[in-house]
């Protein structure tokens, strides 16, 4: 493809998506205890869970500028005229920052880096649709704007058993994280302007669960959509939301069903489950 599309680790394709689109994957870093590890090689969600499940120290931190220097200039080697580079909300990480300087070292004219403004499978939405463009023989400028406008057109929910995690990383304010323990209240959260912020408060999983449904039926209004259903240790709860939502929007292309990674894993918390929409127009 004379574009290649680059993504990073939290756009959490299923298996084999990214192969099979062409889309190369820069890492994330995991720390558990301090020990070093990359997200989606080293570690995954069941070594994530359990981590967490012992209490350790789990930290993250961004790819560094050189791991994406190396992704970009291998592209370019492999025969791409230029790059597209898609990545989780810079308010949300520093990862867009270090594709920004990487960018300036290769070359501004020969990459593009793209702030998505969300997070799992809106990214993975808006790196897909900018691998296809990119397949169809767009230009740069052409799969930078589908990427861009993928994103815009998703809407992403999600519930935790506990904000404590999005508190630690610094992710969530520590008011919103009081009321969601507050009477032992379950938040749903969304994100929005590239932030994730509380949008309710139920009492019960359960109820939680019920509500990222419906929210995702108003989200996709009476169009054709995409879906994606995530979770950590709850495949469960994602089996069954994703069900309820093949029955509730006959117009979907489809639902599909990941276990976030490690990164995005380790700020959430074991038993979150979340819902991606994308309207196709």
């Amino acid at each position: 493809m004379p574009v290649a599309v680059v993504t990073d680790s939290t756009a959490h394709l299923p298996e084999g998506f990214a192969d099979r689109h062409g889309i190369r994957v820069v890492p994330l870093h995991v720390l558990i205890d301090g020990a070093a590890a990359l997200d989606g090689i080293d570690v995954g969600p069941a070594a994530l869970a359990e981590a967490l499940g012992q209490r350790r120290i789990v930290t993250t931190s961004r790819p560094t500028p050189s791991a994406f220097v190396a992704a970009f200039r291998d592209a370019l080697d492999d025969g791409a005229d230029a790059v597209v580079s898609v990545h989780l909300s810079k308010r949300l990480s520093g990862t867009w920052e270090s594709a920004v300087l990487a960018a300036q070292e290769v070359g501004p004219d020969r990459v593009r880096v793209v702030d998505s403004r969300t997070i799992a499978m809106g990214l993975g939405f808006a790196a897909l649709h900018a691998a296809d463009a990119a397949a169809a023989g767009a230009s740069g400028r052409e799969v930078e704007a589908a990427a861009v406008s993928a994103a815009e057109r998703s809407a992403t929910f999600f519930v935790v058993e506990t904000l404590e995690y999005l508190r630690r990383g610094g992710r969530i304010g520590h008011t919103a994280a009081l009321l969601g323990t507050a009477l032992a209240v379950k938040p749903v959260l969304h994100m929005d302007s590239g932030e994730i912020k509380p949008l309710e408060k139920v009492r019960t999983f359960q109820r939680a669960m019920a509500r990222l449904a419906d929210l995702a039926v108003e989200a996709a209004g009476d169009g054709e959509v995409e879906l994606a259903v995530h979770h950590l240790a709850s495949p469960e709860r994602a089996a069954e939301l994703a069900n309820h939502l093949d029955e509730r929007l006959p117009r979907s292309k489809g639902c599909v069903v990941s276990e976030l990674g490690a990164v995005i894993g380790a700020h959430t918390g074991p038993g979150v489950v979340g819902v991606v929409v994308r309207r196709l127009c």
